[in-house]
């Protein structure tokens, strides 16, 4: 089997909407062909009762070594400073940003689409896809 390049993502989500981060997660593991490591970190690891300044660390560490940042576009994104530092974050970094628009979203918040480097829909084709063409 031929080398597969293994794509170091950060995945922006919110905890109370875990689902939606484990189902983008549930598409990037069943792309055939596809190697990448998760610098996010889950619901069952949240950081609990840490102070802004150290939560904004955390997340900076998260973002720094990948590839790709990767944005689930609901619009509960529209209304998250988290969701908002991380993009910010990136585009501080130069990080490509790929935002994923959740199935049967009738909207995206503007934040996102306006920072992605492209948007894709909700599937594993358009996901790895676009991975692949946002990142160097």
């Amino acid at each position: 089997m031929p080398y597969l390049h293994n794509y170091r993502l950060f995945i922006s989500h919110a905890w109370r909407y875990s689902e939606r981060y484990q189902r983008a997660i549930d598409f990037i593991n069943q792309a055939p062909h596809f190697s990448w490591t998760n610098y996010s970190v889950p619901t069952n690891r949240k950081f609990e009762q840490m102070s802004r300044p150290a939560l904004e660390e955390e997340l900076r560490q998260q973002i720094r070594p990948v590839q790709c940042v990767v944005v689930l576009a609901g619009m509960y994104a529209a209304h998250s400073d988290w969701i908002q530092f991380e993009i910010d974050y990136a585009k501080s970094l130069a990080k490509p940003i790929l935002g994923i628009v959740p199935w049967g979203a009738e909207r995206t918040p503007a934040s996102v689409a306006s920072a992605a480097n492209k948007m894709v829909g909700w599937n594993a084709v358009s996901i790895v896809s676009g991975i692949r063409e946002v990142t160097p």
